[in-house]
């Protein structure tokens, strides 16, 4: 034996030398035999004199060779020393591939790796990007803890690298540092706060993925980034863009409110019997404020939406998952399309992707139940694929197509994988639970499976049809004596367990099998599964307890043979049973009652899907495929209550001078600025945020924002019947003003000499860019750049209590209510339409289908985006949408149709001028100086006269914003109230002023370009600061 092993050995040996020699062979001996087995003391000895060679070529030569066997999976680590010593060479392309050698080996070989940590702290200096990024690599591989400072420093150092690939390489380096020294936390999180800021594309993966490793926690850190990773998002690499998403999509779970409240809140809008429709409209305002999306949430959702077509498979289900946690339900049904596409990639993709499928089809059938046939099985498909095909499968069944699953699993039950055959019998077991109309098809379809020549499919039957016996209390007795007769041919112990416990629970329907059934049994006792070996004694006791006559000698025999059985439950059942059913004197207080224990009423059992508690897990990760808790999974947080303030995630950006700019200058610096200025793609793609989707996920582009967003130009198309004259004017406006932005915003880049300010991506500032008047088209580039300028600082709206208008009432709209109010936020389908949202009820008793928008009567001008048509509205139910309308600064009236599936019913919107403006914030000199420039024609007032409590700030702050939409400039003086807000359409300056005078008059004094509408204002502001 020895002598064999030692052959063995020998034999072994020659063998891994002949394979590792195969790179030397060639060049150490052509002279056979000898060549070949010397080459185990001398492998690689040719590769070690070429790199000490002094010839460039040869050493280039050897590396390649050497980089190659690792590439191989070969061992390579004896050539250490000689490689080590050329990674001072002059050549470039011996020093890369010394260094791709080193990143690889420098942990094995600290101790000679440390020899040279001179030379790879000079390459960090190198003038080639890819030696400093090289030698970082190798830096950040010598985990030896005496070396952290230096790594320390040379990460710090590369962080602030002009070449953005060294910047990526510190973010890798940054892990390892971590997982090395944790105490160094606190200093790394500096370095991944600074790299966060990094515009690069290259650098954003790297750096959010040390983020996740370090400091996860640390949500602050992403704030005054988070518009720029979402507009970076598109252009990153795949892997960085998964690792972006998964972070993006826990930040946004902990930073928005969420929006699946409206779906939830509109289930409890149950109406009181004696109840109003007033009263219940006002209890409805009071419960449920309307829900208005974060334009950061929306931005989040709309630049992941391209990524859906991504050729990697992990960033379509990162962007899935997205969409399932965070985005609005009527918006997530996109996802389908793109997760079904994964189902053509390999048998691992496909095992993943259907396992997240199974999960979201549990809560929305909806999303997949039109890719029905894709989940279908195919011959080629593995066990593992079937099974989740048929979960889905199962989670889709409905009354619809119910019919056709079940052929499709008749087949199934034919398929010679008896695993998948048993999971398929599962499957009709559940259906016929789920779905009560077919419950006796499938029951029949599974009787006639027990005569089928596989014993797994009939045993499997036979456990299903207890179940589904147990649901369904009504007699089959004929299926129980049918199961009966199939004890003498049945082998597998859990369908003959399952057929004795269905006897015992029906033992009185089958008075006359039952006592048979058991004699049967008695004999074959002894030869039994433990598991039938319990059922035997559980029918032995039913009989006894309801039918002792015929029973009582045969179960004494049964609890004599279960007595001295070897298993001690069967023995401890055996005693149990004989202390509760047969009285003695011994017997307890609980031997009445034997019958009422035995023969209770069972609860059915729960037929559930597996998937169903998964879905605490986040889709798409480990956790959730092992449905347990991976290490270093990060929980979803719970959406929040109130979302926290969003002005965190404004950005302070900086201005060239303190005073507004001459335009002049502003044109002469504009071409050497404006090229790819990165500042002005952030600005770019912040300002597109206000271009929302609405509910079914299109987008409203016809402002000058979709020429900027390449996704976004698809779906533009807007359902407005205005003039084309109108609508060119309107893009030549836009269009000068973008340009105007761009201006701007490239100095911002530049980001010299410079004032902050704050800018923001909400709807109401991205407006600003349009903000210019059409019906001016002749006015100079000076005063269009001075006014795009001062209303970039757009505030938030004062609050005031909704004012809901009748639009439609519900004894007009045959039971369908509609309330329409003006939210008083940036519109997200425009910047130049004012928001509305609309209520409708349905007071019917009976589904309202297919609301939609119909015919519209609009005056020239005037654009409507219209709601996605509503399917269907339950009886009492109730349903918030939202639309579009540019009203073209007038208080002209919006006609349009509302209709049902069966009528159509005219309705107006009529604004208020005060809903006409967006509040806009200024300091008080910026507001004197322009209400200076708006005397004259442009200024119109009146004479105030009331009571003086009536003129204290809080009455008046309250009485102001309650007409108008407007802001609060704040006031050096007690007696002088300033306001200032923009018309929605043209941008126009509106400002307000409410002079106190003595005794109790007040002077209310309002400036605007648009006359009309100031007076208008006027009108409406007279009378209500003048009552008590």
């Amino acid at each position: 034996m020895s002598s064999n092993s030692f052959a063995y050995n020998e034999q072994s040996g020659g063998g891994e030398a002949t394979e590792l020699g195969q790179e030397a062979t060639s060049t150490v001996s052509p002279s056979g035999a000898f060549g070949l087995f010397s080459s185990d003391l001398k492998k690689n000895e040719d590769l070690k004199q070429m790199l000490e060679s002094n010839k460039d070529s040869a050493k280039l030569d050897a590396m390649k060779r050497i980089v190659g066997m690792i590439a191989k999976g070969k061992n390579a680590s004896e050539l250490f020393p000689a490689v080590v010593k050329n990674v001072a060479s002059k050549n470039i392309e011996i020093k890369k591939l010394v260094y791709v050698y080193l990143v690889r080996y420098a942990e094995e070989q600290q101790d000679l790796a440390l020899l040279s940590i001179s030379t790879f702290q000079r390459a960090l200096k190198d003038p080639n990007q890819l030696i400093r990024a090289s030698a970082l690599r190798v830096l950040s591989s010598i985990r030896v803890p005496i070396i952290v400072p230096i790594m320390m420093l040379a990460i710090k150092e590369a962080s602030a690298d002009l070449s953005p690939y060294v910047r990526k390489n510190a973010a890798h380096a940054i892990q390892k540092l971590y997982s090395l020294d944790p105490d160094q936390k606190e200093m790394l999180i500096e370095v991944i706060e600074k790299l966060l800021k990094d515009k690069s594309t290259l650098v954003a993966g790297s750096v959010v993925m040390a983020f996740e490793e370090v400091c996860p926690d640390r949500i602050d850190l992403i704030h005054k980034n988070y518009r720029k990773l979402c507009n970076l998002l598109v252009d990153v690499e795949e892997w960085g863009q998964v690792v972006i998403i998964h972070m993006l999509t826990r930040y946004a779970r902990t930073q928005f409110v969420s929006p699946w409240k409206e779906d939830d809140g509109l289930e409890d809008n149950e109406k009181n019997f004696y109840e109003s429709d007033d009263e219940q409209k006002e209890k409805t305002d009071k419960k449920k404020k309307p829900y208005t999306m974060d334009p950061d949430h929306r931005l989040l959702i709309r630049n992941t939406k391209p990524l859906l077509q991504s050729r990697n498979a992990a960033v379509v289900m990162a962007v899935a998952q997205l969409y399932w946690h965070i985005s609005p339900k009527s918006e997530a049904g996109i996802i389908s399309k793109s997760l079904v596409r994964l189902l053509r990639s390999n048998r691992e993709v496909q095992y993943i992707v259907l396992q997240n499928i199974a999960t979201m089809s549990i809560q929305r059938k909806g999303l997949f139940e039109p890719y029905l046939k894709s989940f279908y099985v195919r011959s080629t498909d593995p066990t593992m694929i079937k099974t989740l095909k048929l979960e889905i499968l199962t989670n889709l069944a409905n009354e619809a197509n119910i019919s056709t699953l079940l052929r499709e699993f008749q087949t199934y039950v034919k398929s010679q994988d008896k695993q998948f055959a048993a999971a398929t019998i599962q499957t009709i077991g559940r259906c016929a639970t789920n779905i009560s109309e077919v419950t006796d098809t499938c029951l029949n379809g599974l009787v006639c499976l027990l005569s089928n020549r596989d014993e797994i499919v009939v045993a499997e039957s036979v456990v299903v049809i207890k179940k589904l016996l147990q649901m369904q209390p009504v007699q089959h007795g004929e299926i129980i004596k049918h199961m009966a007769k199939l004890l003498d041919s049945i082998t597998v112990p859990v369908a003959r367990a399952s057929i004795l416990w269905l006897i015992g629970e029906n033992c009185e329907r089958v008075p006359v099998i039952a006592p048979d059934v058991l004699r049967k049994m008695a004999k074959s006792f002894t030869n039994e599964d433990d598991l039938v070996k319990l059922q035997i004694l559980n029918l032995a006791a039913k009989l006894y307890l309801t039918n002792s006559k015929q029973t009582k000698l045969l179960t004494q025999y049964i609890l004599n043979l279960g007595k001295y059985d070897q298993n001690y439950d069967i023995r401890d059942r055996t005693r149990f049973i004989r202390q509760l059913i047969v009285p003695n004197e011994k017997s307890g207080a609980l031997s009445k009652y034997a019958k009422k224990i035995f023969l209770a009423q069972k609860p059915a059992p729960l037929l559930e899907s597996p998937f169903k508690d998964r879905d605490h897990f986040q889709l798409g990760t480990l956790s959730h495929t092992l449905n347990t808790k991976a290490t270093g999974y990060l929980e979803l947080s719970n959406w929040p209550e109130v979302a926290p303030d969003p002005s965190v995630r404004d950005v302070e950006v900086v201005e060239l001078a303190k005073e507004w700019i001459p335009p002049g200058k502003a044109k002469k610096e504009n071409p050497a600025k404006k090229f790819y200025s990165e500042s002005e793609e952030e600005e770019e793609s912040s300002d597109s945020s206000s271009d929302s989707e609405s509910e079914s996920g299109s987008e409203s582009g016809e402002e000058g924002d979709s020429s900027e967003d390449s996704s976004e130009d698809s779906s533009s198309e807007q359902d407005s019947e205005s003039g084309s004259e109108s609508e060119g004017e309107n893009k030549r406006t836009a269009k000068r003003n973008s340009k105007i932005k761009e201006k701007g915003d490239s100095e911002d880049g530049e980001k010299e000499n410079e004032k902050s300010k704050t800018s923001s991506s909400s709807n109401a500032e991205s407006s600003s860019i349009e903000e210019s008047s059409s019906d001016s088209e002749s006015e100079s580039e000076s005063e269009i750049e001075s006014k795009s300028r001062k209303v970039t600082k757009v505030s938030t709206p004062v609050f005031v209590p909704m004012k809901t208008h009748v639009l439609l009432h519900r004894m007009s709209g045959k039971g369908l209510a509609a309330h329409y109010f003006f939210p008083r936020q940036p519109c997200i389908f425009g910047d130049k339409m004012v928001s509305v949202q609309i209520t409708l009820n349905n007071t019917t008793d009976q589904k309202i289908a297919n609301i939609h928008i119909g015919g519209k009567k609009l005056p020239i001008g005037m654009q409507m985006h219209v709601f996605n048509p509503i399917e269907s509205l339950e009886p009492e139910g109730s349903i918030t949408v939202s639309m579009g309308i540019d009203f073209c600064d007038s208080t002209q009236t919006a006609s349009f149709q509302l209709c049902t599936k069966d009528d159509c019913f005219n309705v107006n919107i009529q604004p208020p001028v005060g809903e006409l403006l967006l509040p806009v914030a200024m300091s008080e000199k910026d507001f004197k100086k322009e209400q200076g420039m708006l005397t004259g024609m442009n200024e119109t007032s009146t004479v105030i006269i009331t009571a003086p409590q009536n003129f204290t700030p809080s009455v008046i702050l309250q009485k102001v914003v309650n007409v108008a939409n407007v802001g609060v400039v704040p006031s050096g003086q007690d007696n002088i109230h300033r306001f200032a807000a923009k018309t929605v359409h043209s941008g126009s300056l509106m400002l307000v002023t409410v002079e106190l005078k003595e005794g109790s008059t007040a002077q209310l004094i309002i400036n605007t370009e648009k006359t009309v509408i100031g007076s208008v204002l006027l009108r409406e502001l007279k009378p209500v600061l003048s009552q008590g």
